[in-house]
């Protein structure tokens, strides 16, 4: 028999963490029943904002694991985190939310990938811009024919990561335990030009630089792909700009343009003059942080109930995060790197 609700256990009491819980709290499915923190107190704290009674708290992650009412574990801990703690979810049989980027390193991303296919347990990484209301309208009209077949694409995240901004994560400003550019904040544009290219990465030439000398790596760094289906695409990711959050998105097709919020089709709309505004939310709306958690997490839970695979599943997030790796070895190694990287 079925349990009345799915049990969800929290890793890393941080800002995502409480969207984390407040999205699972909408669900009718779900109820947050655990939250781990580095102490105790850290994790009570976020059990009493959010207004949790009955949830336990921890500060041993793997005695979290244990509790015998935990389904679901949401990772919301730095990036260096990320890998070991749903290896350990997985091994314990619990589905898991792992937050971008899944890992930071080859090697982890693929013990991660590997733990989950062992375990069967569903994983969702936290790539929500794929529900994001601009970037479902823009697969919408692809899926519609409205620029034919995408021979360039250009998908660019733009933010800054002054002292202002993001207090709390000094972490992701070092090698160790943020990664790079990328995989800090770029992969969300890596995983959003696969999704809309539709067709998977060859090859990826990089070269990154910038002037913020707080970070160990290289803040800004552009990449150039090659899709197996002869698509080019260009990524920027930087996270010194001196400008609002941006995410830039340009399809470019044999029928028509979509440039973010503008549409120009010559299937769809005959006699066009010009391009035709789409009034919706984009990742930069609302909020300069805006993230669609809902649907996010309501997909995985789905997925839970009705043994789905959940649409950005490990194996597909590995090539997203293959992606992000490859451009970091060509940057600094100077050269083209090939894909997959296996």
């Amino acid at each position: 028999m079925m349990a009345e609700y799915l049990g969800v256990g929290i890793v890393g009491p941080g800002w995502v963490a409480g969207e984390h819980i407040n999205a699972f709290h909408r669900n009718p499915h779900t109820r947050v029943v655990a939250i781990c923190g580095r102490t105790e107190e850290k994790a009570r704290r976020l059990k009493e904002a959010k207004g949790l009674e009955d949830c336990q708290v921890y500060s041993d992650y793997e005695k979290m694991l244990e509790q015998a009412d935990l389904d679901i574990v949401s990772i919301c801990t730095p990036n260096h985190r990320h890998a070991k703690e749903g290896i350990l979810a997985a091994k314990a049989g619990k589905h898991m939310l792992v937050e971008k980027p899944a890992a930071i390193t080859l090697e982890s991303l693929h013990a991660l990938e590997e733990g989950v296919r062992k375990a069967q347990v569903k994983a969702l990484v936290g790539f929500e811009l794929r529900w994001s209301p601009l970037l479902e309208i823009i697969k919408s009209l692809q899926e519609a024919d409205a620029i034919g077949s995408v021979f360039y694409a250009e998908v660019d995240y733009r933010s800054g990561m002054l002292a202002g901004w993001y207090p709390g994560f000094d972490w992701s400003r070092k090698i160790a335990t943020g990664g790079s550019s990328f995989l800090v904040a770029g992969c969300h544009a890596i995983d959003a030009m696969r999704w809309l290219v539709g067709s998977e990465a060859v090859e990826v030439t990089a070269y990154s630089g910038g002037w913020d000398r707080r970070y160990e790596y290289d803040a800004t760094s552009v990449a150039i792909i090659k899709f197996e289906n002869g698509t080019v695409g260009k990524s920027l990711s930087s996270i010194e700009l001196n400008m609002p959050y941006g995410f830039n998105i340009e399809l470019y097709g044999d029928k028509g343009t979509i440039i973010n919020r503008k549409l120009y089709s010559l299937s769809l709309m005959k006699g066009q003059t010009d391009f035709a505004e789409i009034p919706c939310i984009g990742p930069e709306s609302s909020d300069v942080r805006y993230h669609p958690f809902q649907p996010e997490m309501d997909h995985l839970v789905d997925c839970i109930l009705n043994d789905k695979e959940p649409m950005v599943n490990m194996p597909d997030a590995v090539k997203t995060h293959e992606i992000c790796i490859a451009a970091d070895i060509s940057a600094a190694e100077n050269r083209p790197v090939k894909l997959p990287l296996r």
